[in-house]
């Protein structure tokens, strides 16, 4: 069963009507509701067109927290092959939140990184609700150490709400995590394409993010902090977290203004989670005109190229 957001109650509406009707027992007469069936699709797609045409930016924060929408896994399953996950940091654990290893894309050898939330109570639990741990980032580090060492591009697909914030997380040097991940992206000499499919949020984000391009799907957020904890903070009520999300300047399309990212992947009418697998042909498009174009440059270029990208987004929003 489909799970509507608050806002789109009037879609809601439509299409339980248009259920009610091809569910519903015509008896021995047999009347033919086709007619009425079709335009009501019509009107529930004319409907949910005209909302999504009128978005906030708190409305964007639901959508990017979609449990529908599709996820690390998903993005993994269909567009790669031969995937060989590796797991641990070789110092502590392994982090379930942070999924890693090696591909094929187009038959060609890749590194993928990607947070993945889980689709069911267990399988949030065991993945931590996308929630990194140090591991997790340290685990990153190796893959895209042996992704540089090998001359292999590295692809990152960013979904968290943030780095974990235990007590034992920050006992084991999650901020150095974070800072090591990020300096290692920064720093590497293969091609790194990025795209937030999800949330993207703060440093958890960005600790895989450092790509020498970096996407979001129509929908998505990315930002310094969530909308709860930024409320939390300003005025010690999370209940304002509509204020924080619609003044933050979380959206892609925002954030394409300023220049924070490189590009937009048009999401279907509806969002990500009414055609998943649209979706993720989409970003697979993105993801390999990057690759096309990356490959082109030597690893100086690419490494000068990406460390210029971060430090002219700096300037120009200081």
């Amino acid at each position: 069963m489909r799970l509507y957001l608050d806002f789109e109650k009037p879609v809601a509406d439509i299409e339980g009507r248009i259920h009610e009707l091809k569910t519903a027992d015509h008896g021995e007469d047999g009347v033919d509701l086709s007619s009425e069936i079709k335009k009501l699709e019509a009107k529930s797609e004319a409907t949910l067109e005209n909302l999504y045409q009128k978005l906030t930016p708190w409305h964007k924060t639901h959508i990017a927290r979609h449990p529908d929408r599709p996820h690390f896994v998903d993005y993994r399953k269909q567009l790669f092959t031969d995937f060989m996950p590796l797991a641990g940091d070789r110092y502590f654990a392994e982090d379930f939140a942070l999924i890693a290893g090696f591909a094929r894309f187009d038959g060609e050898p890749v590194a993928i990184i990607g947070q993945e939330k889980g689709n069911d109570t267990q399988s949030r639990l065991k993945h931590n609700f996308g929630m990194v741990r140090p591991e997790g980032y340290r685990k990153a580090v190796r893959i895209m150490e042996l992704a540089n060492r090998y001359k292999i591009p590295v692809v990152t697909l960013v979904d968290t709400a943030g780095a974990y914030p235990g007590i034992g997380a920050e006992e084991r040097g999650q901020a150095e995590a974070i800072a090591r991940s990020t300096e290692m992206g920064l720093n590497l000499e293969v091609p790194v394409v990025t795209v937030v499919i999800g949330e993207g949020g703060s440093g958890g984000a960005i600790a895989i993010a450092t790509g020498n391009r970096v996407y979001m799907l129509e929908h998505s957020i990315y930002s310094v902090i969530s909308p709860e904890a930024g409320a939390s903070i300003l005025w010690r009520d999370a209940g304002r977290a509509q204020d924080v999300a619609n003044s933050m300047k979380i959206t892609a399309q925002d954030l394409m203004k300023m220049g924070v990212i490189d590009g937009i992947i048009d999401e279907p009418t509806g969002g990500a989670h009414r055609d998943p697998q649209e979706m993720i042909r989409s970003t697979g498009g993105i993801i390999r005109q990057a690759l096309a174009e990356l490959g082109k440059m030597s690893g100086k270029e690419l490494k000068e190229a990406r460390r210029d990208k971060f430090l002219a987004i700096g300037r120009n929003l200081s």
